[in-house]
């Protein structure tokens, strides 16, 4: 279909005749409203994406931190196992450790075998703004 050259333009006329273009404010609040929606929507995505980001990176190093400790545990002598605590240093700032051991009975464990100690290590990071435990346990031989 051909367009019509004598069809007159449907711009919005002032009183003196003269063809006004632009948008009504009513089209521009409509059209910052839905800006505003879709921007607080991204905004919130956006924050829950660095704190998973944070999240697991923290998980990350807390775990190959507990892995170091258990692999500094596993030489010593599991009677002189204590709780302790303290931090990695300046190697991972921010990062502390903490370890309770106690000796637990089992029902399985015949009366003259190994006994069982129960070990919990905690990482923290920032004054325990995030904590990750690990429990094991390890046997007792006498």
């Amino acid at each position: 279909m051909a367009p019509d050259i004598n069809r007159p333009r449907l711009d919005r006329l002032t009183r003196k005749g003269i063809a006004e273009k632009g948008f009504t404010l009513m089209e521009v609040m409509v059209a910052l409203s839905v800006v505003a929606i879709a921007l607080t929507a991204i905004y919130r995505m956006h924050t829950q994406t660095l704190f998973m980001d944070a999240r697991g990176r923290f998980d990350t190093v807390a775990t190959m931190l507990a892995r170091q400790k258990l692999a500094e545990i596993d030489t010593l002598d599991l009677k002189d196992l204590t709780s302790d605590a303290g931090d990695f240093d300046s190697d991972h700032p921010g990062y502390t450790w903490k370890i309770e051991s106690e000796a637990v009975a089992s029902d399985l464990i015949k009366a003259d075998g190994p006994s069982l100690k129960r070990i919990i290590l905690t990482i923290g990071f920032n004054e325990e703004e995030s904590l990750f435990t690990l429990t094991t346990y390890r046997h007792l031989y006498e």
